[in-house]
């Protein structure tokens, strides 16, 4: 049996985007899936009216960790249908053209020697009309990517981009329980203690909206960094790693340009 690959969006109060970007996903992906984290404007509404999709929705927002944890499980239970699961965010930042290079890159990988996450970087390669970042989000990404590079033997660019491609046998291994925005923090320590193989692939830098809420406390940038490095230091802690052991600090990182 061919098994397809799974584009996964998240979705709070997407209202103004989630029809325009199912509508460009639709066009390049297999098969989608959309889990809506608890909406509480036309969202739910708006996602019945597109069909051909499997909407999974939380009764309540329960975080953006969250929402991708429940597309993890989801590819994982479906594993005898899908063999990739790409992840990319609902509100216009992405470029769905990408996703038919993402999945033929996993494909066409040696099964030797498997790529396990493709990984996107805003800041591997310049784009022409890229947007400037929030400065306090540019520097909380550049200080986190290199604590996980000195620590965890990666050589990465850019820690927190949405858009990301992975091997359904390799999410399995991820045991998610942060279920806010520092989740992709413990993907990359579970990935080292796993030894798995990262590459990144270069995305545009698109910021269409830089209010966005991290939630309570977290709107701080203070004390959004002080909480990535609690969530660093936990679940480093948690996978015995206190920093790049030798016997798997080889670089896993590599990159590719289209």
């Amino acid at each position: 049996m061919h098994r397809k690959a799974l584009v996964a969006l998240p979705v709070f109060n997407e209202e103004r985007h989630v029809i325009e970007v199912l509508t460009e996903v639709r066009k390049y992906a297999e098969a989608i899936l959309v889990v809506d984290d608890g909406s509480s404007d036309r969202t739910p509404e708006l996602l019945k009216e597109v069909s051909g999709i499997e909407v999974l929705t939380h009764p309540e927002n329960r975080g953006y960790g969250a929402a991708l944890k429940s597309a993890f499980d989801y590819a994982v239970a479906h594993q005898d249908e899908y063999d990739i699961l790409v992840t990319i965010d609902c509100d216009g930042q992405h470029e769905p053209t990408l996703l038919p290079n993402l999945v033929q890159q996993i494909r066409e990988q040696p099964v030797d020697e498997p790529i396990d996450m493709l990984s996107g970087s805003r800041y591997l390669k310049q784009f022409d009309g890229a947007s400037i970042p929030p400065e306090d989000r540019r520097q909380i990404n550049v200080a986190v990517t290199r604590r996980i590079n000195e620590q965890l033997g990666f050589d990465l660019t850019d820690a927190f981009c949405g858009l990301k491609a992975y091997r359904v046998e390799a999410l399995a291994k991820f045991n998610v329980t942060d279920l806010g925005y520092a989740m992709p923090l413990q993907l990359w320590v579970q990935a080292a203690a796993h030894g798995m193989k990262i590459v990144e692939f270069p995305v545009p830098l698109v910021y269409l909206e830089e209010e966005r809420s991290f939630g309570g406390s977290l709107d701080d940038a203070i004390k959004r960094k002080a909480y990535y490095d609690e969530v660093l230091d936990r679940e480093m802690q948690a996978a015995g790693l206190t920093c790049c052991a030798s016997d798997c600090c080889n670089d896993r990182t590599d990159s590719f340009s289209e």
